[in-house]
């Protein structure tokens, strides 16, 4: 793979993106770039009227529009009738960041400081988590991957983390559904190889400041989190045309030039 290179701040324009979980975090911070850097976005949440404030939040100083939907990620049929209003009201879906999930706060809320063994994490939570990481990654590329495949191109960004989180103890569910949706990115950029769609993934490099982290982190954790922004060059860089024709690829912010 060549070398990333920095995206040039008007290269997106014209390039629509569907970025779920745009609300906050990381995705957030990645529907901030993708503005500044021309494209226009739709972001979404679980809530209809956050999303549309936060699009108005973002899209006030950038160059290119923003839009707030509604899309649940865990429901079938508020991810069709959002990929649905996303693709109208842009036009066309050019790439999707697949972004929206939740964390081990969900099931330990310390879980930082009193890591749990698997054996204690309550089932509902298990169920909920991947019913969002992963069930909501496919549901969403599911519904986008159609509409990319009768333009012939298109590019999906799955958001992962480090593999040792896969891997970390106390991490149940945490790192088995990051796991499995590194693995469904590989088998996705598979079976759409030679059709113009390109899928690949997208790592911040470290924990990062978000609602996923505890608060109650020693300062001494906390002092090595990364800022959400660090997501924005990368992001932008694979949106762009410079990433054409790359993909099964992992790219991992902190390393991107």
């Amino acid at each position: 793979m060549p070398a990333p290179t920095g995206t040039d701040p008007t290269e997106l324009i014209g390039v629509r993106v569907l970025v779920t979980g745009g609300t906050s975090g990381l995705g957030e911070a990645m529907s901030a770039a993708l503005l500044v850097a021309g494209a226009d976005v739709v972001l979404t949440g679980r809530d209809g009227r956050r999303a549309a404030a936060k699009a108005g939040q973002l899209g006030s100083a950038s160059a290119g529009r923003a839009i707030g939907i509604e899309l649940d990620v865990r429901d079938e049929a508020s991810v069709a009738r959002g990929v649905a209003e996303a693709h109208d009201r842009l036009g066309g879906i050019d790439v999707l960041v697949n972004n929206a999930g939740i964390g081990m706060r969900t099931v330990n809320p310390d879980f930082m400081s009193r890591p749990q063994g698997f054996w204690n994490v309550p089932v509902e939570g298990f169920r909920d988590l991947f019913e969002t990481n992963v069930i909501g990654y496919f549901l969403v590329a599911r519904a986008v991957v159609p509409l990319m495949l009768t333009t012939g191109r298109g590019k999906v960004i799955n958001v992962s983390v480090n593999e040792a989180t896969t891997r970390r103890a106390g991490f149940v569910p945490y790192g088995p559904s990051r796991a499995a949706t590194d693995a469904m990115s590989h088998v996705m950029a598979a079976d759409l190889t030679g059709t113009g769609v390109t899928v690949n993934l997208l790592a911040p490099g470290g924990a990062t400041r978000t609602g996923m982290t505890p608060d109650t982190a020693d300062v001494e954790t906390q002092v090595n989190w990364l800022d959400p922004i660090i997501m924005g060059p990368a992001v932008c860089w694979l949106a762009s045309g410079q990433s054409d024709g790359i993909t099964d690829a992992r790219i991992v912010a902190t390393e991107f030039s």
